[in-house]
């Protein structure tokens, strides 16, 4: 008797496959996978249990497994949007988000309307570090489905990143409109904050505490909130809220870490930043040891920070600040002599009086709507919230583009240095922060640095006459400052005075502060700081 053959294009019934299917509606994935193998071992060039298998085995979580599944699928008929898109799926999940790009792009070109399609090729680019063709999936998904919310929120994430916080917050609030959402009014809150719109970002932060009680980040950024508008008991009191929600969240601990190393309670603040081993937080730690009198401690917790990171301003102030107090070698190769480093000059523009932009510039500063922020060292003054040099008004702009001019040629001048502040000299001048300070009669800053900068600097827009005494107003630069521990008083120290259209900058990790000047008249500078790419 002739033993029959299998047809190798057999396909299955609707009843066979029905089992497979049933299961996943009822929520049996394994009895799924069960029925499906055995399909697709019958009917190995079916498409139909190639594609139930690779379901049950993603909604078991074993996506690898699944990926093969669907590749099979797509093998057998590459012309189905949706499977090169399950296919897009595991491919992520596995990581391999090159590969899912490709699927994500076949799946777009046979279905253009498959808007989830459009979107998760969006969130794969983004997370390859391609921000801008990002942007343009999520907008053709919305361009499908125009009620997508987290295409908003995404490419509120994207232009927050990039600094467009305007623009991220109109998505952000699109994306709202379509749903409320915790973690979309949380970004929301952070992108007012960046902007410099603390009392909307305060108002988010606690919308999002309306839909999300226990979310510990909110509280935290909130207390960051109440903090820098000066409502000092009120911030650590949600400081403090978070933690009691999430005693091990970094973000909470980094920040009430910040909060009690800036109000000089130092003790408390060194556990809170060992618990967040968060951005700089072995450095602060290592400051608050220092300023304590902790100076074994801080020995050994130095020698174990140079190891993790060479290039902070704050590690290198400590480290040169002990070595000059103890009369000892300095091991931060940072900037070795950074008052060698500092540069004072002039911006012509602000000095032609052909050129409206000093004009443009106070009238910026004195009448458009901008924030201002809590700053504990500044005294007779208020300081500016947000990113000045980012917004979008002409004067700024063009003063960014000037400031810009002026680092790069500094650079060209120090290019030959041997140290990591030259070496590792931001290659794009970025504003990562930027602020006006104006201060009124008896104004000052005390001492301190720019533990989050690399090149900090100001330039000058009013500068007050000056009585009997030259150095009111000015500027002074010095190895020793902030209240350090002092054994002596053999620091270096450099004074800079100061004429409208002046700027100076220097490496972060120089002390700096202003000399009180008593004439009723206003001192204005913008102050910024410019750091490498991490």
């Amino acid at each position: 008797m002739r033993k029959k053959t299998r047809n190798p294009l057999a396909q299955p019934t609707q009843s066979e496959v029905q089992l497979s299917i049933q299961a996943l509606n009822d929520g049996y994935p394994e009895q799924a996978e069960v029925a499906a193998r055995h399909l697709a071992k019958k009917y190995p060039a079916a498409l139909m249990p190639h594609n139930l298998l690779g379901v049950a085995l993603e909604r078991q979580k074993r996506y690898a497994e699944a990926a093969k599944s669907y590749r099979r699928a797509v093998d057998i008929d590459p012309n189905i949007a949706e499977i090169q898109f399950n296919l897009g799926v595991m491919l992520d999940q596995t990581g391999n988000p090159d590969e899912a790009i490709r699927h994500y792009r076949k799946a777009v070109r046979l279905k253009p309307g498959l808007a989830v399609a459009h979107f998760n090729l969006g969130l794969a680019l983004q997370n390859s570090g391609k921000p801008d063709k990002a942007v343009e999936s999520y907008r053709e998904a919305l361009a499908r489905e125009p009620g997508f919310a987290e295409a908003h929120a995404n490419i509120g994430t994207v232009l927050q990143q990039q600094g467009q916080y305007e623009d991220a917050i109109d998505h952000y609030r699109q994306a709202l409109a379509i749903r409320q959402d915790p973690r979309t009014c949380f970004s929301l809150g952070t992108a007012q904050r960046n902007h410099g719109l603390l009392d909307d970002a305060a108002e988010s932060f606690r919308q999002t505490l309306e839909l999300d009680p226990r979310h510990a980040e909110a509280l935290s950024n909130l207390g960051d909130v109440c903090w820098h508008q000066g409502k000092v008991e009120e911030a650590a009191t949600h400081f403090r809220k978070a933690l009691e929600i999430d005693p091990d969240n970094r973000l909470a601990n980094y920040n009430l870490g910040v909060f009690l190393y800036d109000n000089e309670r130092l003790e408390e603040a060194i556990p809170h930043f060992q618990a967040s081993q968060l951005n700089d937080w072995r450095e602060r730690a290592l400051y608050c040891l220092y300023k304590s009198e902790r100076f074994e401690e801080f020995r050994a917790g130095l020698n174990e920070a140079l190891q993790h990171n060479s290039r902070s301003p704050l590690l290198a102030t400590l480290a040169s600040h002990h070595a000059l107090n103890f009369g000892v070698e300095d091991p931060c190769r940072f900037c070795p002599n950074p008052l060698d480093f500092v540069y004072h000059g002039k911006i012509p523009e602000l000095s032609d009086p052909d050129n409206s932009l000093l004009r443009d510039l106070l009238e910026d500063i004195r009448h458009r709507e901008i924030a201002e922020r809590g700053q504990s060292r500044l005294h007779h003054g208020t300081q500016s919230a947000g990113n000045l040099l980012r917004r979008p008004e002409a004067s700024f702009q063009q003063l960014a583009t000037l400031l810009e001019r002026t680092i790069r040629e500094y650079f060209t001048l120090h290019a030959d240095a041997d140290c990591e502040f030259i070496r590792q000299f931001p290659k794009d001048i970025e504003f990562g922060s930027s602020w006006y300070v104006k201060m009124r009669q008896g104004g000052y800053l005390d001492s301190h640095i720019h533990e989050d900068g690399w090149i900090s600097g100001s330039v000058y827009l009013a500068i007050p006459e000056r009585s009997s005494d030259p150095d009111e107003g000015c500027i002074e630069l010095s190895m020793h400052g902030d209240r350090y521990p002092q054994k002596h008083e053999d620091f270096p120290t450099k004074l800079v005075p100061l004429e409208v259209g002046d700027v100076c900058f220097f490496p972060s990790s120089v002390f700096h502060r202003t000399i009180p000047f008593q004439a009723d008249q206003e001192r204005i500078c913008i102050a910024f700081d410019v750091k490498p790419a991490p």
